[in-house]
């Protein structure tokens, strides 16, 4: 069943292939610079799927590209493959550098190039916002660091984190558009937000933004941060609050009627092709939404108490074997000092809420290969996990309070290991049930 709930994770993670993704939007860009008069095509990919997004935009427009960059996170690129004009920038993730300071410099420097006979293509994906880093002229690259890191840690959601994001940079919530005015700007976006709101997503570099410098001040003081945040982004926060700074653009500025944002893949399309594979494994298969958020052990919980509830009704009505599909982003609260991610953590919450249970299976795993500062997109769990364990001399409940679900999972051979995917829509949930 372990191997079965890997098959039906990778078929979504094929469906949300960005280099196809891309390749399937390029006909009418291709038109629109052909017949719009255009002179120079500038493209520029940022986030974690920005190289399989590039490649596929390079192989359709090829030496019509005047001047392109990819900015991605360390190791997600290959060297060699794209033409040589064609930058390739790494930076660090989800916590930004100054590598990513300084390729957000030369990609406003590029931007600032242009004029209305160039035609801008950007290529946008999740990671994004911790990329492209253009802080305030008031904020340090390590307040930014230490900002997003308090942020994380105490379970802020993505909508949150990237308001406060978006209200101290140059570049995100619109600002990217207003550097690439008055050129035209054409943005393909992988969606890693529940939702798909396009001014969240990557904090929203080409989209109005419909957040506020009082909503990112009420985040900070929602989780209790306004006392440690730091002095210089506090200050903006509150200036932009009671109307003394100038608000990111919104939908009525005049550069986004030169913009056109369009959703290339998202997480209901992974779940979907997931769907499509359980029932073809012969699994009545349900997909109990694309749009779960808050605690990570909340939703392992509740999945697993749905899926006992399903196994209960399947033994009264001689019913087929079953597969839950859910998806979305969940967050953890960081109380203590291990090594995790909110997939492992949601696995290690299942297995223990399924220990001794025979027939369900449990995965869960981000879609970009990485579940936090790890090597692993996940783990998955049965009614078996817990009893392997002690005989590893593992307690699960001590590595959960400790948010040390990794050094759990490792030597219990369970972590998914997919390397870098190139996509990312978020994560996705497999649960599988049997009599």
């Amino acid at each position: 069943m372990k191997k079965t709930a890997l098959d039906i994770f990778h078929a979504g993670l094929a469906a949300v292939n960005p280099y196809d993704a891309v390749q399937t939007h390029m006909p009418p860009i291709v038109d629109l610079y052909t017949n719009g008069g255009f002179e120079k095509l500038y493209v520029i990919a940022v986030g974690k799927a920005a190289f399989p997004m590039m490649r596929a935009a390079s192989d359709t427009l090829g030496e019509t590209v005047t001047h392109g960059v990819v900015l991605t996170k360390y190791d997600h690129a290959e060297p060699g493959v794209l033409p040589s004009f064609i930058e390739i920038l790494e930076a660090s993730h989800p916590v930004p550098d100054e590598n990513g300071v300084s390729a957000a410099r030369q990609i406003i420097g590029l931007l600032n190039t242009t004029d209305e006979k160039t035609l801008v293509l950007c290529l946008l994906s999740g990671g994004a916002s911790a990329l492209l880093v253009a802080p305030n002229e008031l904020v340090t690259l390590q307040e930014k660091q230490q900002a997003t890191g308090m942020l994380l840690k105490a379970g802020a959601n993505i909508v949150e984190l990237n308001a406060v994001r978006k209200h101290i940079s140059r570049v995100k919530g619109g600002r990217l558009a207003e550097h690439a005015a008055p050129a035209p700007v054409v943005s393909l976006i992988l969606s890693d937000v529940v939702g798909d709101p396009l001014d969240v997503i990557a904090s929203g570099p080409t989209s109005p933004d419909a957040s506020t410098y009082a909503f990112a001040l009420g985040a900070v003081r929602k989780y209790g941060l306004e006392d440690s945040m730091p002095h210089s982004i506090l200050h903006i926060l509150t200036e932009g609050a009671e109307g003394r700074l100038p608000e990111t653009p919104k939908a009525e500025a005049p550069i986004f009627r030169q913009v056109r944002n369009t959703i290339v893949g998202s997480n209901h399309v992974a779940a979907e092709a997931a769907r499509k594979r359980a029932v073809a494994l012969g699994y009545e298969t349900i997909i109990l939404g694309t749009e779960f958020q808050g605690e990570a052990a909340d939703l392992g919980k509740w999945l697993v108490k749905t899926a006992k509830e399903h196994q209960r009704d399947m033994i009264s009505s001689h019913g087929k074997k079953m597969c839950l599909i859910a998806g979305g982003e969940t967050v953890v609260k960081v109380k203590g000092t291990g090594l995790g991610g909110r997939n492992m953590e949601m696995a290690l919450v299942a297995a223990m809420e399924l220990d001794g249970h025979h027939g369900i299976t449990f995965l869960s795993a981000g879609t970009d290969g990485t579940d936090g500062p790890t090597d692993s997109a996940g783990a998955v769990a049965d009614g078996m996990t817990i009893a392997h364990a002690k005989t590893s001399g593992l307690d699960a409940a001590a590595y959960l309070a400790n948010n040390d679900s990794y050094h759990f999972f490792k030597p219990l051979d369970d972590l998914i290991i997919t390397g870098p995917t190139g996509t990312n829509v978020m994560d996705l949930q497999v649960v599988l049930i049997e009599p």
